[in-house]
């Protein structure tokens, strides 16, 4: 296979076009046939330049390996070369017996792709999840955003997809990749309905409503390998004897049932508070961690498409995002996360007297605004009692999400940027309204972040101003607050996976591994990994 990087064609072309510069890249004529993948695709609209597409493909010659090698090497071009695609490979290898089936605690992208995997190879493992399958808490969110009760079971926070089924479906991960999880990650998503163009687009995402009809069509796949959902279920309790797990309570409806495994995947996300209060008490070692906080700014998306593609016309360009930091004097990380290119700002809330948000986007990100958090890093010296109790983030967070409900008397709190730093509570928008899930009101911010953090915030806002010009204009919407950026927890695990209790599996965002859909879900792979390392297919 031989790889070619830098292939550049105009934003109007077809893949014929990509397949002449392919030809005239590797001197080969129309009668030799070819086919090639793409593998990357991005878009270079640097100022002063032309604007085009950018590919990097696989292309196959149908030739041998010494013949390819032979090729690239009278070509003489540093961006061809030849590779070898890497396919990932799973293979159950252990003996131990299993006494019950596997249980997996959250149906999130940890514990789905745990799951799928566990369930791909006989293991049959039961996925409890507290919330409701994703097309019924569609419905439980979009009643609420219309004004409706929360149901502080199945929301934004909690249900069949996890967190991230309501922040646009982003793709994107730093997590180094030497094995291939990356790679299958997005090819089961397009397997189970997502488009195809995610194997390649620079910053891949699926889109709210699309993800959830690909998480439905994952768990049916899971279930006709013999894994079995138990929605509507929540752990109470689990049981624990020589430091060895035996079984975990659950309920539903009010009825309280004991389910016997030794092996527990802990999926939980980073919203599980009670689960957290659980494992403490059950003395499963845990320690605060780093997190941040902030409040969600929205621009208007033609603003964020004018400075990213230097006011050309972005007909054919996919619509502008942007990602941003700031280095401050007192060594506080600012920065944007999240960001919702043609989205909405989502009430997530999940308590009761709480709220909390976020950002999503729809598969074709066609709304008028662009929208991310602008969040500043905390540390448990933040925290109350400086992080000694490990669910102390979880009290820090709380206290915000209880102030924002206040603040907005239960809608989404928001201030345009300049009555924040004037302390005055807006009262109109400026040249653009906001573009929300949720009822909100306009409130002062200024009760809500501590002083430091504000101060960071505003300071953080001023200088990405530098890089994209009236970032901080006055009427720059804000809403708060965003806390639920990453778990305020960790759930201690030895290089094996495991817990210090035998049995016990920690995996994904929540237990503190992971930040995001494909961190989690790779992780929720290397879990599955480790237990079919250790443990025989059951049954």
């Amino acid at each position: 296979m031989i790889r070619i990087q830098q292939i550049k064609v105009p934003v109007k072309h077809t893949e014929k076009d990509i397949e002449l510069k392919i030809r005239k890249l590797l001197r080969i004529g129309p009668e030799q046939p070819i086919s090639f993948q793409i593998r990357k695709q991005s878009v270079d609209a640097r100022r002063g330049r032309e604007t085009v597409y950018v590919y990097t493909v696989d292309v196959d010659l149908h030739r041998t390996t010494e013949q390819e090698q032979k090729l690239v090497g009278q070509v003489h071009n540093k961006n061809i070369m030849l590779t070898k695609c890497k396919k990932y490979h799973f293979l159950p290898t252990g003996t131990r017996k299993l006494s019950h089936r596997p249980v997996i605690v959250g149906s999130g992208p940890a514990g789905l792709f745990c799951a799928y995997l566990l369930a791909s190879y006989g293991y049959r493992p039961r996925i409890i999840e507290r919330g409701k399958m994703a097309e019924d808490r569609l419905q439980d969110v979009e009643a609420f955003w219309r004004g409706g009760a929360l149901n502080t079971s199945s929301n934004v926070q909690f249900g069949e997809g996890g967190a991230g089924t309501f922040s646009d479906g982003k793709l994107n991960t730093l997590v180094k990749d030497p094995v291939g999880r990356n790679r299958f990650v997005l090819e089961t998503f397009v397997k189970h309905g997502a488009d195809s163009s995610i194997l390649y687009v620079n910053k891949p995402h699926i889109g709210t409503d699309r993800l959830i009809q690909v998480v439905t069509d994952m768990r049916k796949e899971i279930i006709r390998l013999g894994g079995t959902f138990h929605f509507q279920t929540c752990m109470t309790d689990l049981q624990i004897r020589n430091e060895k797990l035996c079984s975990i309570r659950v309920e539903k409806d009010g009825r309280e049932q004991e389910l016997p495994t030794d092996l527990l995947v802990l999926a939980i996300g980073h919203s599980a508070r009670d689960t957290l209060q659980l494992l403490q008490a059950r003395h499963i070692p845990m320690q605060a961690k780093a997190f941040a906080v902030g409040l969600r700014v929205e621009h208007p998306q033609q603003m964020i498409n004018a400075h990213q593609y230097h006011g050309k016309d972005c007909t054919g360009l996919p619509t502008a995002s942007y990602k941003v930091t700031a280095s401050l004097n007192d060594s506080r990380g600012v920065y944007s996360f999240c960001m919702c290119p043609g989205g909405y700002v989502v009430n997530a809330s999940s308590e009761r007297g709480g709220l909390v948000v976020n950002g999503m986007s729809y598969q074709k990100r066609d709304g008028q605004n662009a929208n991310s958090a602008v969040i500043v890093a905390v540390t448990p010296k933040d925290f109350p009692d400086g992080g000694r109790d490990p669910l102390s983030g979880t009290v820090f967070q709380r206290q915000l999400e209880q102030r924002a409900y206040e603040l907005g008397s239960g809608k989404i709190p928001q201030q345009l940027y300049g009555d924040y730093k004037n302390g005055i509570v807006s009262k109109a928008y400026g040249d653009f309204p906001s573009q929300t899930k949720g009822n909100c009101a306009f409130a002062d911010l200024d009760e809500l972040l501590p002083a430091e953090l504000k101060s960071a915030f505003i300071n953080g806002m001023e200088q990405f101003a530098q890089y994209i010009p009236d970032f901080n204009r006055y009427d720059a919407i804000l809403s708060g607050v965003e806390s639920r950026t990453s778990s305020p927890v960790r759930i201690l695990r030895k290089e094996d996976y495991t817990g210090e209790t035998d049995g016990i599996y920690p995996c994904g965002e929540g237990a503190g591994y992971a930040g995001g859909i494909m961190s989690a879900a790779m992780d929720g792979m290397k879990v599955a990994e480790a237990i079919a390392g250790r443990y025989a297919v059951f049954g």
